[in-house]
């Protein structure tokens, strides 16, 4: 097991392709857009897994980095040079089983607008995994580092327009507003977890100082993750949703 990051990460993906459709390993052969997917270190991954996967992301650095690394891995991963503004251009409509949008949201201009454009090329049925930052860890990071000031702000800001202006860096949610933006876009959401609950507060010493320790903190954010409560909480929200109500593992 790598460092317990990118481990929950990698996790939330497989979380993803299963909700989709995938078997419980996360096998299968769906079609995958993985939007803004730069490097392609997640995208290698799918592709290993047997789906057919296309990354689009704005960086032709990025893309070129993608595909060195899917030629060692052996694996074709479709690069194209683009962003949610002219995705239409560049994945045909009603073309994808599964869009994985991580870490995107957080970052683009309008969230709706790049929605809308993911909704776009899903078929009936198909499946939205959207992973953005969570707002109550940024509030408690805040006040944890003394910027109190910083951290009442944040408890009552929202992520629209006003974000940009205001000059917080990324835009943060809390379930609430992340599990609405999609449901006003047309999608029905179906769960949403936390990613990161407890880790990122976890010295690094504790969890490399330890046999076994590493595997047990993954137990734990396993176990926690789906429970609002926790999952409110986390560094990262994860939430799943489709063109229509469906049944899901």
């Amino acid at each position: 097991m790598g460092p317990i990051r990118g481990v929950l990460a990698w996790q939330s993906v497989l979380d993803a392709l299963v909700c989709a459709g995938a078997a419980p390993d996360g096998s299968g052969s769906l079609d995958v857009l993985d939007l803004g997917g730069g490097t392609g270190s997640d995208a290698v991954r799918i592709a290993a897994l047997g789906h057919r996967v296309v990354v689009v992301d704005p960086s032709p650095d990025a893309l070129a980095s993608s595909a060195r690394r899917a030629a060692e891995a052996g694996v074709t991963v479709d690069g194209r040079l683009g962003d949610a503004d002219d995705l239409a251009e560049h994945v045909d409509a009603a073309s994808m089983d599964l869009v994985v949008c991580h870490g995107v949201l957080e970052h683009v201009p309008d969230p709706g607008a790049a929605i809308d454009a993911a909704r776009g090329v899903l078929r009936p049925g198909g499946w939205l995994s959207v992973l953005v930052p969570g707002r109550v860890a940024a509030v408690a990071s805040r006040a944890a580092a003394g910027d109190f000031a910083g951290a009442r702000a944040l408890v009552g800001a929202t992520p629209d327009a006003s974000w940009d202006l205001a000059g917080w860096g990324p835009r943060r949610w809390l379930p609430e507003e992340l599990e609405a933006l999609l449901a006003t876009h047309g999608l029905a959401v179906a769960h949403t977890r936390g990613v990161r609950v407890l880790s990122d507060e976890v010295p690094g010493v504790v969890v490399d100082g330890s046999a076994g320790a590493r595997e047990e903190l993954f137990a734990l954010e396993q176990a926690i993750r789906s429970i609002p409560q926790f999952a409110g909480r986390s560094a990262g929200l994860q939430t799943m949703a489709s063109l229509e109500s469906t049944s899901h593992p």
